[in-house]
């Protein structure tokens, strides 16, 4: 519960109507009407697809007793306070904070964002930071982990409330630290203004997301907020071999700004500390390198091949030593560490003979990463085939590019499905095939099919790649959602082949 007069204290709103008969006291807080029980303070939010003031009789018939909104009725309900805000989303961020008790400022928070490696990133950070003895709670992609517990989520950074539930959680279960995936969405709708960040990681932007933030630079302004809210005794680590590296540095309001590079930064990395990988060998089963940050020399083999999970691999450590783990220390708690789940996921038939990658590559840059990491260390005389589609209501820019990267990259190029959502998947194969200028493709709606003709289109040693879900359990069509994993699809269509093997050999 929570007095009224500590809520208008908080938000500092720009009306204030109070109810007829005095204060009252706060319940629960919601933006969302259906949600609404006696006693709660409604968040009229403007969304993208709808205007929470639209359902404000809704809360106040559902036992609301404060209205939050940007806009005042011609006639307020007297039952009901009105607070009157600049804006919702920024008030709901304030009060979420409050209402649990700021449980944010008791934990290190460390945000990662950036258009690719976010949540390979930090998932491995906070496999680092609990290996040595600091208790780190996770959230991002699907996922967040409160101490023991594993909760579902819906968004990668959830909404403000979910956000400070999740961290008294985290408080209450004895987290020292917390590693979060922050995504541009998260930073420009305020859901993490409240949040007094230790860290913030920054691994790179290439386009994505366009149809929301309209261009690159609005895109790379999005995720410079968050180097904006680091705390004056904070760290920083930027991606020194982007270009868009220099604005998040520029913004950094920390004290220990690290950059991180496999060979020379792209800019000016004056007064920053420098994290450098050289004698990179990758490998299909892994990689090894020699690091160096801040003059610390070290030597790390791990389980993910590919130069840019070096790149992240490398801003692991960095996170480490800027929290106080020496360099060899990180290197030697993460070198049996298994990759993360659908991420260059290894899906293999019961004789090793076919290498079958699930990844969640679903953006030009990141397919590109992924097809040239494969190519690198496939064996000699192999080939490399690829099954991919692109997501439906989202940017269609990507999708031929996709194409053209895809026919260029790879030996076999079938394309399928992927969440068509809302949209004709024949529609979105269509813009992807206009990419294809050269080379042939198969084109198979259903994604179970395409997945299988992939693994039985394979010679030994042949690699296939099943990009675009990784992690994802589910499919989404008509507005609806149906279980769907690529990496079972996979196991169980290389069981068939090694059955029917068996019996033809037999």
């Amino acid at each position: 519960m929570m007095r009224i007069d500590e809520f208008v204290r908080i938000l500092e709103p720009l009306d204030f109507l109070p109810a007829r008969g005095g204060a009252v006291g706060i319940g629960q807080l919601t933006a969302d009407s259906r949600q609404v029980t006696a006693g709660s303070a409604f968040f009229a939010v403007t969304g993208y697809v709808t205007d929470g003031h639209r359902f404000i009789a809704d809360a106040i018939g559902a036992g609301a007793v404060v209205i939050v909104c940007e806009r005042l009725p011609d006639r307020p309900d007297g039952r009901c306070t009105w607070i009157r805000v600049g804006s919702c989303r920024r008030a709901l961020s304030k009060a979420a904070a409050a209402w649990y008790g700021y449980p944010a400022a008791s934990l290190k928070v460390v945000g990662v964002t950036g258009t690719n490696g976010k949540t390979t990133t930090a998932r491995l950070m906070r496999e680092l930071f609990t290996a040595c003895g600091i208790r780190t709670g996770y959230i991002g992609t699907g996922l967040a982990m409160t101490g023991d517990r594993e909760l579902p989520l819906e968004r990668t950074t959830p909404e403000a409330l979910e956000l400070h539930a999740l961290f008294r959680k985290m408080v209450d279960s004895g987290c020292e630290s917390v590693v979060m995936e922050v995504s541009s969405h998260a930073l420009v709708l305020h859901r993490t203004d409240d949040i007094p960040f230790y860290g913030a990681v920054f691994t790179n932007l290439t386009p994505e997301h366009l149809d929301f933030h309209g261009t690159m630079d609005a895109y790379g302004q999005a995720k410079q907020l968050l180097f904006g809210q680091v705390a004056a005794d904070g760290f920083g680590i930027v991606n020194a071999d982007d270009p868009r590296g220099a604005m998040m540095a520029d913004a950094f309001t920390g004290s220990d700004l690290y950059c991180t590079t496999l060979s020379e930064p792209v800019f000016d990395c004056c007064g920053a500390a420098i994290a450098r990988a050289s004698g990179i060998e990758t490998r299909m089963d892994g990689s090894r390198m020699e690091g160096m940050i801040a003059g610390h020399a070290f030597t790390a083999s791990f389980m993910l091949p590919g130069r840019y999970n070096v790149m992240n691999m490398l801003q692991v450590y960095a996170a480490g030593y800027a929290m106080g783990i020496e360099p060899a220390r990180a290197a030697e708690a993460l070198c049996r560490v298994p990759s993360v789940k659908g991420r260059m996921q290894r899906v293999s038939d019961a004789g090793g003979a076919l290498s079958v990658i699930v990844d969640y590559a679903h953006t030009p840059d990141a397919l590109q990463k992924v097809l040239d990491a494969l190519d690198e260390v496939r064996p000699e005389g192999s080939r490399l085939i690829v099954v991919f589609g692109c997501g439906g209501d989202r940017d269609r820019g990507k999708r031929p590019e996709m194409g053209r990267i895809a026919a260029a990259c790879a030996d076999r190029v079938i394309m399928t499905s992927d969440n068509p959502r809302g949209e004709d998947p024949d529609a979105i194969l269509d813009e992807i095939s206009a990419g294809v200028t050269s080379g042939s493709f198969i084109r198979l709606r259903d994604r179970a099919e395409a997945i299988r003709c992939g693994i039985f289109m394979m010679r030994p040693g042949d690699v296939l790649l099943v990009a675009g879900k990784g992690h994802e359990e589910y499919q989404e069509a008509c507005g609806r959602k149906v279980h769907f994993s690529d990496s079972e699809v996979a196991q169980q269509a290389l069981n068939e082949r090694m059955r029917m093997h068996e019996k033809t050999s037999t």
